[in-house]
């Protein structure tokens, strides 16, 4: 997206310092609801599905539909931005000749939030399930959910200002940088004789 001047329709923190507590406040509960999840998923989903084992064909099969619902959100984004400029006069020539309007600011923010996150989740999701290995499934499986989670919750939150987003940006983005954590403690154990 290309920087600018907010949309005058979004209302700006009133003090910079109540922001940050929102943030935090909100990122920490986010980080609590990521520990509760990914714990039940660890303890829970292997009594209730058949999860792959460390055949490496299963772990990229199951890797390919973690995959593919994650990138899910992306086309959300896409149609949402899609659909937005369709039906506005202002935005319908493209980002190319001007900044979004604000009847799209929202949407174009939340795609680009999403492809970056999606893309470092895709890739963390592969590395975590082939270095560390099927012990890592159900903690995939669980961030794949936290990831919709997080979407729909940043997105709700965004017009609310970045507190009221925190939450949904906490639970996309911290399942992705645990599972970043356990796949290089797995690469460098790997690498040590």
């Amino acid at each position: 997206m290309v920087e600018g001047p907010h949309p005058p329709s979004l209302n700006l923190p009133p003090d910079l310092k109540q922001e940050q507590w929102r943030i935090l406040r909100n990122s920490s509960a986010g980080l609590l609801f990521c520990v509760l999840v990914l714990a039940g998923a660890y303890w829970l989903l292997p009594f209730f599905f058949r999860l792959p084992g460390d055949d490496i064909g299963d772990l990229i099969t199951f890797w390919s539909g973690s995959a593919l619902l994650t990138m899910f959100w992306v086309l959300v984004g896409f149609s949402m931005v899609s659909r937005g400029r369709r039906h506005s006069l202002d935005d319908i020539r493209g980002s190319a000749f001007a900044l979004p309007s604000p009847r799209i600011a929202i949407y174009v923010a939340f795609l680009q939030n999403t492809v970056e996150q999606a893309l470092m989740a895709v890739i963390v999701q592969i590395a975590v399930l082939l270095l560390a290995g099927a012990w890592t499934v159900p903690l995939v499986a669980g961030q794949v959910l936290l990831f919709a989670i997080g979407r729909v919750t940043f997105l709700a939150g965004y017009p609310k200002g970045a507190g009221a987003r925190a939450f949904g940006l906490a639970v996309t983005a911290l399942p992705t940088l645990a599972g970043f954590i356990v796949a290089l403690g797995a690469l460098v154990a790997s690498a040590i004789p």
